[in-house]
């Protein structure tokens, strides 16, 4: 079920959607308070993003800040987003308990339970729940910020669940905060533009057990998708999608 209206409501939710607990719900208006105070959304293509079943729902990640604006965007949108996050912010006192009560997702990098990330997403997707995933599994290390070669863990989640992906692309987080400048954080309002674009076609992979080479395709359809639609935003002819581990070693920075 789609709304047939591609416009995008900047306030309020859209009808249709998800049930929000009372207080996850007013903990989601008190950080979209905070949003609308930093920038100036230009929304559109919620469309695309079904108000009831199963959707993995990837986004470009450019900067430290561009996951709440996400988060914002498909709340918005009318459905309640689960996403994986590190397991040391659910520690965090007052904010890690109203993340986990907001239905999100603690992993241990690099432990058991990291290896049992993917089939924790596959259990929200067949409860019928959308997961956001950052391909790429940090934020992008393209020196002008365009999408790099991603992780195949969306495509072999993709592939089992039989869920559409819907890429989600963004630009004018920088604008807010940038990890390479002094000061990072930049107050007032700045434009931000998020866009939903149509399911990925992965018909032609769906049905038997994938390869390490359809998995592989699959990933660098996902990342097309979400490049041609950042291109379209920027104004800008996108390059090629960028191999981090071609990259020079004075080039590479912390992505943490």
């Amino acid at each position: 079920m789609t709304e047939p209206s591609p416009e995008a409501q900047y306030t309020f939710r859209r009808r249709g959607g998800d049930r929000i607990p009372v207080d996850v719900k007013l903990y989601a208006n008190i950080v979209k308070g905070a949003i609308l105070g930093l920038s100036r959304r230009s929304w559109s293509g919620m469309e695309h993003i079904p108000l009831q079943g199963p959707a993995i729902l990837v986004w470009n990640h450019y900067s430290d800040i561009d996951p709440i604006l996400i988060v914002h965007y498909v709340y918005n949108a009318g459905r309640h987003p689960r996403f994986l996050l590190k397991e040391s912010i659910v520690r965090v006192p007052v904010v890690g308990p109203i993340l986990k009560r907001a239905g999100q997702i603690p992993v241990k990098r690099g432990s058991a339970e990291a290896a049992d990330s993917l089939r924790t997403l596959g259990r929200e997707l067949a409860a019928g729940h959308v997961v956001i995933m950052a391909p790429e599994g940090t934020v992008t290390k393209e020196p002008n910020r365009w999408p790099m070669r991603g992780k195949t863990g969306v495509a072999r989640l993709a592939l089992e669940s039989g869920a559409p992906v819907i890429p989600i692309v963004q630009w004018g987080a920088l604008g807010i905060h940038d990890r390479k400048r002094d000061p990072k954080f930049k107050l007032g309002r700045k434009p931000v533009t998020v866009r939903a674009l149509p399911p990925v076609d992965l018909s032609r992979w769906l049905g038997g057990e994938p390869s390490r080479e359809d998995l592989a395709e699959v990933t660098d359809a996902i990342m097309e998708a979400l490049r041609a639609g950042l291109a379209e935003i920027r104004g800008e002819e996108a390059p090629p999608l960028f191999d981090p581990r071609q990259q020079r070693p004075e080039e590479s920075e912390s992505s943490e």
